[in-house]
Parts: C-alpha cells; structure tokens; sequence
C-alpha cells in the first residue's frame, strides 16, 4: 500500500506562443487547439493565455514554449516555463 503523501504526482505540461515579455521575470503565453464543435461538427481553434514564470527573462515574443503547472507564484501566474523549444525570427533577419 502506498503513501498518498509518496505518490509522484503529474504536472499538466502545455505548449504556446509568447505573446507578451513587458513584464519582469514574466511571459504571456498563449496555448492554442483545435477542438470539434458539439452541434456544428465543425472544427474551431480554442485559445487560452496563460502566465509563466520566465526566472532568467530569456523568452520575448513570438518564441515557442514549454510551460509546466506549478504552485501559485502571484495572483495570476501558475506556470513555469520549462524549455522554450524555437526562438523566434529576429525581425531584421540574421546576416
């Protein structure tokens, strides 16, 4: 019999967008899917946006993230972000 106190507990992991860097030490992520309508049987796009925690400010707009469930750090902010997977382009393009 095991200990509920031992058990490894699952986080939720998302993947999104930044869409916001203004803040310190914080990204605006938005998570997108696509789900099928329940009267239509159509598919639409669903979008959340979620807060997460960026310790080292290294995100900034338009890189892919990973962010993972954590416990509350603010009123808002329930996330970490645990790896960003693509930076984004520099808008200048590289030379």
């Amino acid at each position: 019999m095991t200990n509920s106190s031992t058990k490894k507990r699952h986080r939720k992991v998302r993947t999104g967008v930044v869409v916001s860097d203004k803040m310190d030490k914080t990204v605006l992520v938005e998570v997108s899917r696509v789900v099928m309508h329940p009267a239509y049987k159509k598919y639409v796009r669903r979008r959340k946006r979620f807060m997460a925690h960026d310790e080292e400010n290294r995100c900034r707009i338009g890189d892919e993230v990973m962010i993972v469930e954590s416990r509350p750090l603010s009123r808002h902010k329930n996330w970490r972000v645990r790896k960003v997977l693509k930076e984004a382009a520099l808008p200048g393009g590289t030379p």
